[in-house]
C-alpha cells in the first residue's frame, strides 16, 4: 500500500487493506495513506463529525484514491470529484467534430454568399480600359436612328445577327437618362413603360420585388450570349436604379407600338398572308433560341418554357419576336452543360404541356424543355388562325381553353383537361376551306402529341411554313 506515516519503509507499507484517511484541525485538512491489520471493517466505516477513512484491498489501490468528505468539509477544494477520464475522452470525441462541423459549413455559407454577391457585382458592373463605370451597357442590332448607329457593326449588319462584334457602349448610369413617358402593360411580372432616350422611344421593363430572379435570370442571359435576332426582343439595357425611396429594377429594350401578340388579336383581324407572316416570324425567333450555333461566335441552345402570346410582340413590319427571358434554360453539347438557374416561378398554367402538369418531364434533358416550347407554340398559332378571315368568317379572339377552364385556371383544372381528358383546343370548321389555314392547322395538331419525342421540331416547322409562304404571290420572307 502507498504508505505517508513516519512507520513507512520506502513511502509504502504492508497489511491488510490500504486507507486513506482525512481529519479536520483547526479549520486544516490532514490526509494521511496507509495499511490497517485488524479491526478494519470499524476503522473503515469511520465516518465521525471531524474524521473520515477510507478502504481498499488490492496493490497500491490508495495510491490516487480520492476520500470525498461533502458532509464534512463542503468547503473543500477537495470535495469536487474529478471526471472520470474516459467520460471527458467521449465529450472531446463528440464536441470536437461537431464544433469542426460548425465552422466548416459556416465558412462554406460564407463562401456562397460572397460569390453569389461577387456574380451579382459583376454582372451589373464591370470595368473596362476606358475607366471605372457602373454599367457595361450592351445594344441589340436592330433599330433606327441612334440606336442603329450605335449598334451597326464596323462591316455592316450581320444577317442573322449571330455575331460576336456586339459593342460595348459605357454609360455612368442609363436611367437616369431615360424620361419614362407613360404605363403601357402591368403584369404579375411588374410594369412596362413608353420611355424616351437620346430622343427614341424604348421599352422599360420595371420588375416587382418579388420577381427579382426574372430580372436577374434575363440579365444573366442577354449579356451571355449572342441574341442579336430580328425575331428576338431587342435588348438594349439593364440597370439598378431608386425612384420614390425604392430600389427599382429594369430592363431596357426596343419599343413596339402594337405591343404584344395578345393585344394585337385582340383588336386586329388577319388576312391569311398576315397570319402567316405572325406565324412563320415567331417560330423564327424559336429556331434561334433552340440552335446551338457553335464557335467563337457563337451561341448555347436556349428553350424559353414560358411562351405564349403575352410574351411575344408585334413589330411594324407585322413581324413578331419574342421577349420575357426570365425561366429560359441553356445549354452547351460541348460540356453538356444545362443551365436551368435558380427562378422559383413556374411558367404560364394555361400553356404548360402534358409532361409539365402531370410532372412526367425529365428536368435533366434539354430536349424535354425544347418539347415544352412546341406545344406552347401550337397554342399560340391556335390564337392566330381563329383571327383570320375566311370567306367572311371570323372567330373572337379567345385564349386557348376559354371554353374548357375557368378565366384563371388553377394547376388541377388544367392537369384534368389537359392530361387526364386529353383536350385539345377546338379548330374552326370553316378554316379548313382555306388552304393555307389547313395546313397550318395540321402543324398545330402535331405540336399537341401527348408524346412529347414525336412533335414537330422548331426547324422542321419552320421549313413547312418556308414553304406555305412561297406558295403566296408575296415575296417569301427570310429569317
Amino acid at each position: 500500500c502507498a504508505c505517508d506515516l513516519e512507520s513507512c519503509n520506502n513511502h509504502t507499507c504492508q497489511g491488510k487493506v490500504c486507507f486513506v484517511s482525512k481529519n479536520l484541525d483547526s479549520g486544516k485538512v490532514f490526509k494521511k495513506k496507509g495499511c490497517l491489520g485488524k479491526d478494519t471493517q470499524l476503522q473503515c466505516s469511520s465516518s465521525e463529525k471531524e474524521y473520515a477513512t477510507r478502504c481498499c484491498n488490492s496493490n497500491m489501490c490508495n495510491e490516487n484514491m480520492n476520500i470525498f468528505l461533502l458532509i464534512l468539509f463542503p468547503t473543500s477544494a477537495e470535495v469536487q470529484p474529478e471526471t472520470p477520464t474516459s467520460l471527458k475522452n467521449l465529450l472531446l470525441m463528440i464536441l470536437v467534430p461537431l464544433l469542426a462541423f460548425l465552422v466548416i459549413g459556416m465558412l462554406l455559407a460564407l463562401s456562397c454568399w460572397k460569390l453569389a454577391q461577387h456574380r451579382r457585382r459583376r454582372l451589373l458592373f464591370q470595368h473596362n480600359n476606358l475607366g471605372d463605370t457602373d454599367l457595361m451597357l450592351k445594344a441589340s442590332m436592330a433599330g433606327d436612328g441612334v440606336l442603329e448607329a450605335m449598334t451597326r457593326l464596323p462591316s455592316g449588319p450581320a444577317e442573322t445577327g449571330s455575331g460576336s462584334g456586339l459593342p460595348f457602349l459605357v454609360q455612368r448610369t442609363v436611367a437616369r437618362q431615360i424620361a419614362l413617358v407613360e404605363c403601357v402593360g402591368k403584369g404579375r411580372y411588374g410594369e412596362v413603360w413608353r420611355g424616351v432616350w437620346h430622343g427614341e422611344n424604348v421599352a422599360v421593363k420595371i420588375f416587382s420585388s418579388r420577381d427579382e430572379q426574372s430580372w436577374f435570370r434575363e440579365t444573366e442571359i442577354y449579356n451571355t450570349v449572342l441574341l442579336r435576332h430580328e425575331n428576338i426582343l431587342g435588348f438594349i439595357a439593364s440597370d439598378m436604379t431608386s425612384r420614390n425611396s425604392s430600389t427599382q429594377l429594369w430592363l431596357i429594350t426596343h419599343y413596339h407600338e402594337n405591343g404584344s401578340l395578345y393585344d394585337y388579336l385582340q383588336r386586329t383581324v388577319l388576312d391569311t398572308e398576315i397570319c402567316l407572316r405572325l406565324a412563320y416570324s415567331i417560330i423564327c425567333g424559336l429556331v434561334h433560341l433552340h440552335v446551338e450555333i457553335f464557335g467563337t461566335q457563337g451561341k448555347p441552345a436556349i428553350a424559353h418554357r414560358d411562351l405564349k402570346s403575352r410574351n411575344i410582340l408585334v413589330k411594324a413590319n407585322r413581324q413578331c419576336c419574342i421577349a420575357d427571358l426570365g425561366l429560359a434554360v441553356m445549354h452547351s453539347q460541348g460540356s453538356d452543360y444545362l443551365d436551368i438557374g435558380n427562378n422559383p416561378r413556374v411558367g404560364t398554367k394555361r400553356y404548360m404541356a402534358p409532361e409539365v402538369l402531370d410532372e412526367q418531364i425529365r428536368t435533366d434533358c434539354f430536349e424535354s424543355y425544347k418539347q415544352t416550347d412546341i406545344w406552347a407554340y401550337g397554342l399560340v398559332l391556335w390564337e392566330i388562325i381563329r383571327r383570320t378571315v375566311v370567306n367572311g368568317l371570323v372567330e373572337d379572339y379567345r385564349p386557348p381553353f376559354f371554353d374548357m377552364v375557368p378565366s384563371d385556371p388553377s394547376f388541377e383544372d388544367m392537369k384534368k383537361v389537359v392530361c387526364t381528358d386529353q383536350q385539345t383546343p377546338r379548330i374552326p370548321n370553316y378554316l379548313y376551306s382555306d388552304l393555307i389555314l389547313t395546313a397550318l392547322a395540321k402543324i398545330m395538331k402535331e405540336c399537341w402529341y401527348h408524346n412529347p419525342s414525336t412533335r414537330l421540331t422548331a426547324l422542321r416547322i419552320k421549313k413547312t411554313l418556308k414553304k406555305l409562304s412561297s406558295s403566296l404571290e408575296n415575296p417569301k420572307q427570310d429569317c
